[in-house]
């Protein structure tokens, strides 16, 4: 009897491996299939960007190309020296955090694809709220965890979001992390009412931010938050607060 529950321990834990090993091969494939997508959609981007004078012109057209590919699309979000540059989603309250666990083409994905909250206007709200996993080794938006070091943030102030309408850049003005089940739902906060709300809600950013951050931003301004997972607490996150300062094809006086 001994020797017959042995073998049944012995088949459930070499079950039991074969899965776990099984999982993060697939992952592994899965992870790769993810990352080669978005270098993909990147080279459209880029693609005849080589005159200097229509590079933004042609940067927009080719964005319109990823449009057509999936109607999800938002625009392209980058920062310079890090491995963040992906395509943003957005979908309505029918398909609400659809790409938290889908690719670009709608393929299930653990990875997922980043995207804007549903209750945001990417063109009319005061703050554009931008969700995306925090994976190891710096895939999707593992690598913010960088931005807890001041020189990190003072080498990677600059959040570059392009959509086929502008190309606008955002500054850091807070990094902080919370958890969900705090006071302070800096997730719901996307149009303020009043001056007032716009203030408190600046105020505690700034309160909660790792470190001391000179900018800041004043009733007026458009915001842009980058929000993943932290895993110091329970429900953490990890909280990037930007504001919008440049908007490159208003400048060249080109209509959006």
């Amino acid at each position: 009897m001994k020797k017959i529950i042995y073998i049944i321990i012995f088949i459930m834990l070499v079950t039991s491996l074969v899965t776990s090993i099984s999982y993060i091969i697939l992952n592994c494939i899965e992870s790769k299939e993810q990352i080669e997508i978005f270098e993909d959609l990147e080279d459209i981007i880029i693609k005849d960007c080589d005159v200097k004078e229509s590079e933004n012109k042609k940067e927009n057209e080719n964005l319109q190309k990823i449009y057509e590919l999936n109607n999800d699309f938002v625009g392209w979000l980058k920062i310079e020296n890090t491995n963040i540059s992906y395509p943003v989603m957005q979908t309505d309250n029918n398909r609400k955090d659809y790409y938290l666990r889908r690719n670009f083409y709608k393929q299930n994905s653990q990875l997922g694809t980043p995207y804007i909250a549903e209750y945001c206007n990417i063109f009319t709200s005061d703050n554009v709220i931008i969700y995306g996993h925090n994976i190891r080794n710096n895939k999707m938006f593992g690598e913010l965890e960088n931005y807890k070091s001041k020189a990190f943030y003072s080498n990677h102030k600059i959040i570059n979001f392009n959509t086929k309408y502008e190309n606008a850049k955002y500054e850091i003005i807070s990094v902080f992390k919370t958890v969900t089940n705090t006071d302070f739902k800096y997730y719901k906060f996307c149009n303020a009412n009043s001056k007032q709300d716009f203030d408190i809600f600046i105020k505690k950013c700034k309160e909660l931010s790792f470190y001391e951050i000179e900018k800041t931003a004043e009733y007026g301004d458009k915001l842009m938050t980058l929000s993943t997972c932290e895993y110091s607490n329970a429900n953490g996150r990890l909280v990037i607060i930007a504001k919008k300062i440049i908007t490159e094809m208003e400048e060249n006086n080109c209509l959006l």
